[in-house]
């Protein structure tokens, strides 16, 4: 049973938690730990969106760049 201190239980705070990461990555730039796993989660997507039919480069990008930024926000 998950108690309320139990970090999988946590995931109502995701959105608080990943605006401030993206505020800290847009005001520090490259110079954030997180801008360069995210940049590459998005060129991953990107790759992965132009082989998968009925995705495309835009979506797959921007997937790709949400599932590194939710990785770096919940390891």
């Amino acid at each position: 049973m998950a108690s309320g201190k139990d970090p999988k239980s946590q995931d109502h705070d995701l959105i608080p938690d990943a605006t401030a990461e993206l505020k800290a990555i847009a005001k520090e730039g490259m110079k954030h730990p997180s801008t360069k796993p995210v940049l590459t989660g998005a060129a991953i997507g990107a790759v992965a969106g132009i082989v998968l039919p009925f995705v495309g480069p835009i979506i797959g990008g921007v997937a790709g760049a949400g599932i590194a930024l939710y990785k770096r926000v919940r390891p």
